[in-house]
């Protein structure tokens, strides 16, 4: 008897009841509309629902009198051991252990599919984030959003939606000039242009360069630019995937800015061309003083933005207009941007680009704003000189530390990481935890099948013991976290839950026995344990891996 099988009982229950109330008017609610929670006082029952509160108005009767009446037709519901009805009409249900304990052997058959739901089933969705420049490597607010864009992609799609992981290459304008000059200059010997990219990767990547072209400095000042920028471009870019993929991150689309700028083969438009006409169709672009303007102020921006200047050239939004058509155009019916602390002056320009191309700024793109992170004792990069960088930091505390530490808060909350803590095998560090509640699980399968116990029976009714129905109770909630998580974009949800689960099972194995004691014989009760001690591990793996962190087996 999971949540959705209660709700669904309830509706049943409910349904005749507003039937004989409203003769002819169906009841406009689904099992999906029935909010269950977990009482926080168990003595109050399994499961509580205010679902007579919410109904009782439109049925035209008294909440608690509905409430009984709804309570009166669960009783007969198979898996329900009691019901009351608490306060104005508060409906608390208690399982039976039996239908309780069903959920251990639910969990080990569904395996990794454990948590997965359709909350999000339907859904095309784009998730853009890190989307940092070529020209450098990446640091340490780049690695906060890598690790919360891949967590929230990895729970969409758990929760079925179709979902597209997507690095935006800003390969295109000044910076990119600017970062060959610097190659270049690195390359001659000679000191960083004005405005220009210092630090020794600088070096670094001119010597591959050199090292690529022996005869890049035989070359004409043009010709060195235009080799040098392509080569470094390459194996800078390649880098950062490399950092990535080290962080278990991966990218379904690296998606190149010059696309948006480069004609077509046939000498045709250009995305960018093509964006400017397809949002003067929608009627929102206007021509002030030479200059080509959209009208974003229709939507909620603070003033109007220049799409073309008066000189003929495209200012970033009109990057940022074909870039978001163009994800249309791919079939993403939903696009999630995920932006720094520095781009909260992009929420309003954004949305308000949704509504210019004639889609709805509330429904069809969201920007997530994530604030700066810091980690105490954390050294600037050797090689960039002015950055705390990504592979610094992976290489110093390890990636399950950083990621869960990084995913276990809101995005929009400024962070501050303890290094010391993190480090730290104790249960005060919170990944190591949660890690060491899941080689525990493991490590009480080892000695039970060294023991001779097995899953070869399984009787739900005997997991009666407090810790065990506590226990049972959150393995029950994981999927509708998931789903809730995905939701809200909010993977510390799923941290959360995690450290709550070890801490109750950590508890359920100070008090009950999967092992006889000494000669004592093996029982039908010590198998059904194993199949909850099963049930926890594989929870406790499946919510780990939503969070890209690992699942050690010994520790």
């Amino acid at each position: 008897m999971n949540p959705e099988a209660l709700a669904t009982a309830i509706l049943a229950v409910l349904t005749p009841i507003a039937d004989e109330r409203r003769p002819g008017e169906p009841l406009e609610i689904t099992a999906a509309d029935i909010v269950l929670e977990r009482p926080r006082n168990r003595d109050h029952g399994d499961w509580a629902t205010n679902i007579a509160m919410r109904v009782a108005k439109s049925l035209g009767t008294n909440p608690r009198e509905l409430a009984q009446q709804i309570a009166d037709g669960l009783t007969a519901v198979e898996g329900i051991a009691s019901v009351e009805v608490a306060g104005p009409g508060f409906i608390n249900v208690r399982l039976d252990a039996a239908a309780a304990g069903a959920l251990a052997k639910v969990i080990v058959d569904a395996g990794e599919a454990y948590g997965q739901n359709s909350s999000q089933e339907g859904r095309s969705i784009n998730i853009e984030f890190v989307s940092a420049n070529p020209t450098g490597p990446l640091h340490i607010g780049h690695t906060r959003w890598a690790a919360l864009g891949d967590a929230i992609a990895r729970l969409l799609a758990a929760s079925g939606a179709t979902v597209a992981r997507e690095f935006y290459i800003n390969d295109a304008g000044a910076q990119m000039d600017r970062f060959a000059a610097s190659v270049v200059a690195a390359a001659k010997g000679e000191p960083t242009p004005e405005g220009g990219y210092a630090g020794t990767y600088i070096a670094d990547i001119a010597a591959h360069v050199l090292a690529e072209r022996p005869d890049l400095l035989e070359l004409s000042d043009e010709e060195q630019h235009s080799v040098a920028l392509e080569l470094a471009y390459a194996y800078q870019l390649a880098e950062q995937k490399q950092s990535l993929s080290k962080f278990n991150v991966d990218f379904d689309v690296w998606f190149s800015e010059r696309i948006l700028h480069a004609k077509k083969a046939d000498g045709g438009p250009s995305l960018v061309d093509e964006a400017v006409d397809r949002l003067r169709v929608q009627g929102h672009v206007f021509d002030h003083e030479g200059a080509v303007w959209v009208r974003t102020t229709d939507f909620g921006d603070d003033k109007d933005r220049v799409i073309r200047r008066s000189n003929g050239e495209y200012t970033y939004f009109a990057a940022d207009a074909a870039y978001y058509l163009n994800k249309g155009d791919r079939g993403f019916e939903h696009k999630i941007y995920l932006l720094g602390a520095d781009h909260h002056g992009y929420v309003h320009r954004l949305k308000a680009l949704a509504g210019a191309a004639g889609d709805d700024p509330e429904k069809d793109i969201e920007v997530l704003i994530g604030q700066l992170v810091s980690v105490g004792g954390a050294r600037l990069s050797k090689r960039a000189g002015n950055i705390i960088e990504m592979d610094d930091l992976r290489n110093w505390l390890g990636t399950d530390a950083l990621r869960y530490s990084l995913e276990r808060s809101p995005a929009d909350s400024p962070l501050s990481l303890d290094p010391e803590l993190l480090q730290k095998r104790t249960n005060d560090n919170p990944v190591f935890y949660v890690q060491y509640a899941h080689a525990r699980t493991h490590n009480v399968g080892r000695n039970a099948s060294d023991s001779g116990v097995d899953r070869s029976e399984f009787a739900p009714e005997l997991l009666t013991h407090e810790t065990e129905a506590a226990l049972l109770g959150a393995l029950q909630e994981f999927p509708r976290i998931v789903a809730f998580a995905a939701e809200v974009r909010e993977p510390h949800r799923v941290a959360r839950y995690l450290e709550e689960l070890a801490g109750l099972y950590h508890r359920w194995y100070d008090n009950c026995r999967v092992i006889p004691k000494g000669d004592d014989p093996i029982e039908t009760v010590h198998r059904t344990r194993l199949w909850l001690n099963d049930a926890t591990g594989q929870v406790l793996r499946n919510g780990l891996d939503l969070l890209g962190v690992s699942a050690p087996e010994r520790m």
